[in-house]
């Protein structure tokens, strides 16, 4: 694996970063949005994506080119950049998806990185052998052989400054992705697709999307850059860049517009059941839902293409601020809550709250409690951990949500969701946190997981738990030595 990629800001898993792209002589910011481009059919021009967009990079179909009588000189001759009229940089695919939806192609590894080669592709892909969701194991595992040989065929040949990626498959099972992934990293190429999740997303499987990504990540080293293949949708976006997804491609900005699709960052409206346009992209500003219907089919897409583009790279724009920020898990459960599925893949990332405390910055803003779904995000579990190294100073200790009292050799504050900590501690991410004033039982049974962390680290100190009225799911967790005050009532 090249030195090209590199990392300048973290959040949860999400980075900020720079893909150097040696054969373009550009440098592409991370997470980025690369725009699918059929060269058949420009709905929205390459050269326009770059100007009105700020696409920095693009992908296009190689076995497409190479099959094309339109195409394929002009390609060989003059290269895609020229034939494309793109200044950035230009990724392609080599038919994998033909593949998937045919069954076969008349074209081998070898042949297709060569004209990949030829045609001045900036960054290549082998034939990989998509495996679809929920496939046999038999076939997962039968298909990921292939993909695996053609990634070492490909390893092994000189690419010059061309970059190329190792597509991770594996269908829905956790361990052949990780096993992919790890095989993936070994083969020194470049860049890394997490392939075959398009039906995942088709068909609102978000928990399942992360599953996959995150098994995919656990084989990769935290070096390497990650390609999420065909996750073209807004509303995904943060989900997926707070994984550790850097580079994200989709046509889905085109089929949406050809069927008179409207996105938005929460869902996808038919254009026919729309009043208005909730939207102030330079479209929506100048065009109603009435004037759209009434234009020509072609400018009608043209329009609608142009729409779903501002949208999704306004949101890439907000999940980068995001990054920036500090923020970026709240954006997620923004966007979770739009959708009952997101919120299932949202809670499946927490589920790896663990992986992600390893890069999440220990320092923020401040972290804003959103919902019962917040305890389980990174900082809480991180202070949690640092709780079996905060040492108590005496035999008694008052732990409390109110003032200090008499009678104690220390007195500690104690916070929903975080727990107990000393009053050095208080002006420190992420005790600074703003909550609700009327908090979920969550908050405060994640506070009493707090309390018993650290009586288990100390059996030897007294404590004492002064809390404003805990629920008793909570107070049932606060271990049976620690006597309780409920403040207002001693």
């Amino acid at each position: 694996m090249r030195d090209v990629f590199e990392v300048s800001r973290y959040d949860a898993a999400g980075r900020l970063g720079e893909l150097e792209v040696p054969r373009a002589g550009v440098t592409v910011e991370t997470p980025a949005l690369l725009p699918v481009v059929n060269p058949h059919l420009q709905t929205v021009a390459p050269a326009a994506l770059e100007s009105e967009f700020g696409a920095e990079a693009l992908i296009t179909n190689s076995y497409v080119l190479y099959g094309s009588d339109e195409f394929r000189e002009p390609a060989l001759a003059a290269g895609l950049h020229e034939v494309l009229d793109f200044s950035g940089a230009v990724m392609t695919d080599s038919g994998s998806f033909q593949l998937a939806e045919y069954g076969d192609i008349d074209v081998t590894t070898a042949e297709i990185l060569d004209f990949q080669e030829r045609i001045g592709s900036d960054i290549a892909t082998p034939v990989d052998v998509p495996t679809p969701p929920d496939a046999d194991r038999e076939r997962a595992e039968a298909d990921l052989a292939t993909t695996r040989e053609r990634i070492d065929l490909v390893s092994a040949t000189d690419t010059g400054e061309m970059l190329v990626t190792a597509p991770v498959q594996g269908s829905t099972y956790p361990d052949l992705r990780e096993a992919a992934a790890e095989h993936a990293a070994a083969s020194g190429l470049d860049l890394f697709p997490v392939g075959a999740v398009v039906p995942l997303m088709n068909e609102y499987r978000y928990a399942d999307l992360v599953a996959v990504v995150a098994a995919a990540k656990r084989g990769l080293p935290e070096s390497a850059p990650v390609h999420l293949f065909g996750a073209g949708h807004p509303m995904m976006f943060a989900l997926a860049v707070a994984l550790g997804c850097d580079l994200f491609d989709s046509a889905a900005y085109a089929i949406y517009a050809r069927d008179d699709r409207y996105m938005t960052v929460r869902t996808t409206e038919h254009l026919e059941d729309l009043s208005y346009l909730p939207c102030s992209c330079p479209v929506c500003a100048e065009y109603t839902p009435e004037d759209l219907r009434g234009r020509a089919d072609d400018e009608r897409e043209r329009l609608l293409a142009r729409h779903n583009l501002h949208v999704s790279f306004a949101e890439m724009r907000r999940v980068k601020q995001a990054l920036r920020r500090g923020d970026l898990l709240e954006l997620v459960e923004a966007r979770a809550r739009g959708h009952p599925a997101m919120v299932d893949g949202y809670r499946a990332l927490l589920d790896h709250a663990d992986r992600l405390e390893r890069t999440d910055p220990v320092s923020k803003g401040t972290f804003f409690y959103l919902s019962a779904d917040s305890p389980r995000r990174p900082e809480v579990r991180r202070h949690h951990d640092r709780l079996d190294r905060l040492e108590p100073d005496g035999e008694s200790v008052l732990l409390t949500e109110g003032n200090p009292a008499d009678g104690f050799d220390e007195c500690w504050r104690v916070a929903p969701p975080f727990g107990p900590y000393p009053p050095a501690l208080s002006d420190a991410y992420p005790l600074t946190a703003q909550v609700p004033d009327r908090l979920d039982d969550a908050a405060y049974e994640w506070a009493a997981d707090g309390v018993r962390r650290l009586v288990a680290a100390h059996p030897a100190t007294e404590f004492t738990l002064a809390h404003d009225g805990w629920p008793a799911s909570a107070l049932d967790r606060v271990p049976d030595r620690v006597e309780l005050w409920t403040l207002g009532e001693t």
